[in-house]
């Protein structure tokens, strides 16, 4: 059957802002196509720049010249990262190896996120962190020499494991990363595409000394989190839908592997491989689901796109229980209290846990205003229930998407005529 839509995703904003890190850090000059253009991967370029890097504009394709894996220059002034929290996690990593002071800051969202869980592994390699309130930005690291490390996370936080191998690759020292569960490894692949020693065994990465680390040749695949909300659109009724070259790594494919569980028609073709992941166009077609539980294990594939999960179970009128997720309490918002308001202003009864939240089976029109909290996910979760026939959804701030996906709403509109 011929697709009703096409829509193409911006390229994934992990992989982008590593592209800038490990680019920056090469030696020799990386071409990169498709990185993206979004306020978050901007602040990472930003600070790259006040390091003394030659960023140049985010076209849609350029080159960027590698300092080496110590040739970052000390910042003239504190390094603004605005409401990226990537950009601070691991950059600390970057910074903790280098001889000389960087004081980190950045908007009042990002601001009250919790920065301790990268210092103290940080700490324990040689770096020392001060703080100017209790666990957030701003943040100074005083870096130098770094030794060793083998680190046991306890949780499944990719931006800590990064922060530690980005930590041991500029410091020249061996690290070895222990997590509960498997969290997206888009760094660990990326290191091992330009000649890094990296081996991986089960829930640990370890990373052996190297010199230096090749120039990027990457065209960025599409982000399998903004293809989410097009996918969800159009099992909810929005009408059969293509979306190309999205990265399908399957550390972060647990939304779709969840809906399609849960009965949703999609399927995954034209696979190839590219730097080091797995890339394939997505075709999602309306279906009928299930109630579900969600397992707990499945959430670090999918923590971005849990509010999004909440927000189809409420418009396919199905119930849905999800627990284990403490870190959506410190994102961007407190998601998960954000989803709960919310969901309840549309007409939704949900209950709010510590961990997660119950959606309840919805017996009343989807009607009502949404308030963000500034939160792009949240924005473009209820913005994709705005989009369906028959509700009636008025979102508060529309602007925030232009943290991870400024077209959004244009995108989103393509599809709904």
């Amino acid at each position: 059957m011929k697709a009703r839509g096409v829509v193409r995703v911006p390229g994934d904003k992990s992989i982008s802002h590593r592209a800038l890190i490990l680019g920056a850090l090469a030696t020799g000059r990386s071409r990169i196509s498709g990185i993206l253009h979004s306020a978050d991967v901007s602040s990472t370029a930003s600070v790259l720049r006040s390091l003394g890097v030659a960023v140049p504009d985010l076209a849609s394709t350029f080159t960027l010249p590698g300092k080496g894996l110590r040739g970052l220059r000390a910042p003239g002034s504190p390094l603004y990262a605005g409401n990226s929290g990537t950009t601070v996690r691991l950059m600390s990593g970057v910074l903790a190896a280098h001889p000389f002071e960087s004081r980190l800051e950045g908007d009042t969202s990002l601001s009250r996120r919790p920065m301790k869980r990268i210092a103290e592994p940080l700490t324990a390699m040689g770096a020392r962190f001060e703080f100017a309130r209790e666990d957030g930005l701003p943040m100074t690291i005083y870096g130098g020499r770094l030794m060793g490390i083998t680190w046991n996370t306890r949780s499944a936080s990719a931006q800590t494991k990064s922060a530690i191998l980005l930590a041991g690759l500029v410091g020249g020292v061996q690290v070895s990363v222990i997590e509960s569960q498997k969290s997206r490894d888009h760094t660990e692949r990326m290191l091992t595409s330009l000649g890094a020693p990296v081996e991986t065994e089960e829930t640990m990465v370890s990373l052996s000394p190297v010199d230096s680390i090749s120039p990027l040749d990457l065209d960025v695949p599409g982000d399998p989190s903004s293809a989410a909300y097009f996918v969800a659109y159009a099992i909810l009724g929005g009408g059969e839908t293509t979306i190309p070259g999205v990265c399908i790594n399957p550390t972060r494919t647990g939304f779709i592997d969840t809906l399609a569980e849960m009965g949703a028609r999609i399927v995954c073709e034209e696979r190839i491989a590219a730097a080091g992941d797995s890339v394939a166009t997505i075709v999602a077609r309306k279906s009928s689901l299930v109630d579900w539980v969600l397992d707990r294990a499945r959430i670090p594939s999918m923590i971005d796109e849990l509010p999004l999960l909440a927000c189809v179970a409420a418009a396919a009128r199905v119930t849905l229980e999800v627990r284990g997720a403490h870190e959506l309490r410190v994102k961007e918002s407190d998601r998960i209290a954000v989803v709960a308001r919310n969901l309840r202003a549309v007409g939704v009864d949900v209950e709010e846990l510590n961990d997660g939240f119950i959606v309840k089976r919805r017996t009343k029109p989807l009607a009502g205003r949404i308030e963000t909290d500034g939160d792009h996910r949240i924005a473009m979760s209820f913005g994709v229930l705005a989009a369906l026939q028959g509700s009636s959804i008025e979102i508060d701030d529309p602007g925030c998407v232009s943290v991870s996906y400024p077209r959004f709403w244009e995108d989103l509109k393509s599809l709904h005529r």
